[in-house]
């Protein structure tokens, strides 16, 4: 799948700790449910819905926050699996009501998805950025010529 690049690498900084939030039921229960915490669902929203992305229509962030068309499917498909649950439970609904909803589980499996494939989209531009930048000085000895051993 050809990755698009990050135009907006700073969204892309509060996107994918958003998206594995989403992912992580022990995170949910440990950090959403203390109001002494920073971090709750309506943050998570926030970012993913109406700050640094669109999971209603995500495709004008390709290539800004979101790297390939996969990305762009999986957040689509996350922000209707979120949306149906909130319908469900009400917006105004306290994050414990969300996460104790029938359809919430598919919330978190569609947010592992998403999360599985940015984490990994991540890592390959790292390590191509890697390459780039350190094998354009490195050469290799020619085959069957001695090596410094």
């Amino acid at each position: 799948m050809t990755d698009h690049g990050i135009e907006l690498p700073v969204f892309r900084l509060h996107v994918v700790p958003a998206v594995l939030a989403l992912a992580s039921p022990s995170w949910q229960r440990d950090v959403w449910l203390r109001p002494e915490e920073f971090e709750d669902l309506d943050y998570v929203v926030t970012v993913l819905f109406d700050d640094f992305c669109n999971a209603d229509d995500p495709a004008p962030w390709l290539g800004k926050s979101l790297r390939t068309e996969e990305e762009v499917a999986l957040m689509k498909k996350l922000g209707a699996v979120y949306s149906t649950v909130q319908e469900e439970v009400g917006r105004d609904a306290p994050d414990e009501v969300y996460l104790d909803a029938p359809a919430w589980s598919h919330v978190i499996a569609v947010a592992g998805r998403l999360a599985q494939v940015m984490v990994t989209n991540d890592l390959q531009a790292a390590a191509l950025l890697h390459e780039q930048h350190y094998l354009p000085h490195y050469q290799r000895p020619a085959e069957g010529a001695p090596t410094a051993e």
